[in-house]
């Protein structure tokens, strides 16, 4: 039994996981089910989500696709019901859709300022308002609950051509920091995890040429993390006991300095 619970921290937990379909919210998706969360993938791509349920299926894991795109709120708030209707609701979190597209701002790239910023703004606060109070719920109800979102080491360092992206970030980061003292007090843990660069789908959406030539610079020069890393540390704290909240990760590859 000692070894089971060690083996399956979350079990008993549902965890709901936006922007499942690649990178970091696949990669933790499919880890939360490892450590016994039943896990809600969420994302536009269905057949994406569907690959993603079965695999966790085969590997012994619970796992539910909803098909979303976290910019329609009516569509967010609808997939949040069926979680309350068919799970309880979630005691878990993770707020992970979002895109980055670098670009001067001189180029007035304005669709793609839009693009970010409803992403990685509104789509992140359509989630928020659709599934907090389910975490308020739950932590009442289960002792903890954990918000956990994905912000970028670009919400506390410069990197030129990434003004809109990296503002967007610190919108996050610093959200984050409010929210937790709004719902600590109520046993809903808030944590902001800031990564470095990691290899993802992200880097294949950027266009402009001078962002593509710096990307592959640093991929040259240093390795860089994994959804799988990130995936880790987000289990590890998920899997903290109750009175422990770590506010504000930073995952960094090894080789880059800032």
């Amino acid at each position: 039994m000692t070894t089971h619970t060690f083996a399956r921290p979350l079990a008993g937990r549902v965890a709901v996981v936006t922007g499942a379909s690649s990178g970091i919210g696949e990669a933790t998706a499919e880890h939360l089910a490892e450590l016994g969360a039943h896990v809600v993938a969420l994302a536009r791509r269905a057949e994406r989500l569907d690959a993603l349920v079965a695999r966790v299926t085969r590997a012994g894991g619970r796992a539910l696709a909803l098909a979303a795109d976290v910019t329609d709120e009516a569509a967010v708030r609808a997939a949040a019901e069926r979680v309350a209707n068919e799970l309880g609701g979630a005691d878990l979190l993770f707020n992970n859709a979002g895109v980055m597209l670098p670009a001067p701002v001189e180029e007035l790239a304005t669709d793609q300022w839009r693009h970010q910023i409803d992403l990685n703004i509104t789509g992140l606060m359509n989630a928020i308002g659709a599934f907090v109070p389910q975490l308020v719920k739950t932590a009442a109800e289960r002792g903890v609950a954990d918000l956990v979102n994905t912000s970028s080491i670009a919400a506390q360092n410069i990197f030129p051509n990434f003004a809109v992206y990296s503002a967007t970030k610190a919108y996050v980061t610093h959200l984050s920091r409010h929210l937790r003292t709004e719902l600590g007090p109520k046993n809903v843990r808030v944590s902001a995890v800031e990564p470095g660069i990691v290899g993802t789908e992200l880097q294949d959406h950027v266009t402009d040429e001078g962002a593509l030539a710096w990307l592959e610079g640093s991929k040259q020069a240093m390795e860089w993390l994994t959804p799988q890393d990130v995936a880790h540390a987000i289990g590890f704290l998920a899997s903290l006991p109750p009175r422990a909240n770590l506010q504000q990760v930073t995952i960094m590859p090894t080789g880059q300095a800032s």
